[in-house]
């Protein structure tokens, strides 16, 4: 009781205040992060990602759909690669990973197929307490507004002395027919970490032991850690996949330069196996959810810790 009693306390209050086109979040008094939703981004997304002492750990662009926060070859490496965000890049054949804003910085990989948007923001929840919350619902669109499906998206944002918490729900729906995302490595949660995380200077381990891209990218686990030095600072993030999330224990799409994304259905991609498929159709008036927690944090966190937090999540309903 002592303990539960201690964290209780330790918890910090988490304030949310909704803007026109973003939602701002702070933690115990501190700045951590905004939800941008304009109808002028292709996607909703996060930024930025942070610890408890502040420290930085996503990369500072696209702002909005400007790139000029980095240095030009920077910016010009996959800028749809927002800090924290949900797409895929093949829902019945639309790229909603990439974005159509930045088709001048693609090779021809991201510009094969139309781009899909979300469109019709609808935000349905934003409160605060000793936990944040953010609901949200948008449209699926084609380039000419045609809607394909739905996608509705909440978050509980939590935080102590040491942490940072967000939790991710994702849930797709098919309310206009049936709606198949295709096998692709493109997608689906991701994260994308600033230049001081990215390989040599940053480590990335997953829940089977597993080091470094080599060793991390297409295969399946329950979690991925990144960890490095940051400011001058011990820091890393950690993201873990529900059980009942689709497909769990999911594949990583997890890059060496700063991608930690998980990805369910490139398996084609991931196995190098042209007999393999990882699509899936979601039928007409039916949904697919999937389900992350994010962690942030100050300091070390070896994999044990780590697998401890993870069990806690696993156990949540």
């Amino acid at each position: 009781m002592t303990h539960i009693l201690l964290a209780v306390l330790m918890a910090a209050a988490v304030e949310v205040k909704q803007q026109s086109d973003h939602i701002e979040i702070a933690i115990g008094g501190r700045p951590f992060t905004s939800y941008y939703f304009g109808p002028e981004v292709a996607k909703s997304y996060l930024m930025p990602i942070q610890t408890a002492s502040g420290v930085v750990l996503s990369r500072p662009f696209p702002i909005g759909n400007d790139t000029s926060g980095g240095d030009s070859k920077a910016s010009s490496f996959e800028p749809h690669q927002r800090p924290l965000y949900f797409s895929h890049g093949n829902i019945d054949g639309l790229n909603f990973w990439g974005e159509e804003a930045f088709q001048k910085f693609y090779e021809s990989e991201h510009s094969r197929q139309a781009y899909g948007h979300m469109g019709g923001a609808k935000i349905e929840q934003a409160t605060s307490g000793d936990a944040g919350r953010i609901a949200a619902s948008f449209a699926l669109e084609d380039a000419n507004g045609r809607v394909i499906g739905r996608e509705k998206q909440s978050f509980v944002f939590r935080g102590d002395e040491r942490t940072r918490t967000i939790d991710c729900e994702f849930t797709i729906e098919a309310s206009d027919g049936p709606l198949t995302l295709g096998d692709t490595k493109e997608g689906t949660f991701g994260i994308r970490l600033g230049a001081e995380l990215s390989a040599p200077l940053g480590h990335m381990q997953n829940s089977k032991g597993g080091q470094g891209e080599s060793e991390i990218w297409g295969k399946a686990a329950d979690w991925v850690n990144y960890s490095g030095i940051v400011g001058g600072k011990q820091v890393g993030i950690v993201v873990f996949d529900h059980p009942k999330s689709f497909r769990h224990p999911t594949t990583w799409h997890a890059r060496g330069y700063g991608l930690l994304a998980a990805n369910p259905f490139g398996l084609r991609e991931f196995t190098h196996d042209a007999g393999q498929d990882g699509s899936w159709t979601i039928p007409e008036g039916q949904s697919l959810v999937f389900r992350y927690r994010v962690v942030t944090y100050d300091g070390k966190m070896p994999a044990a810790e780590i697998d401890k937090l993870y069990r806690e999540y696993a156990a949540t309903p």
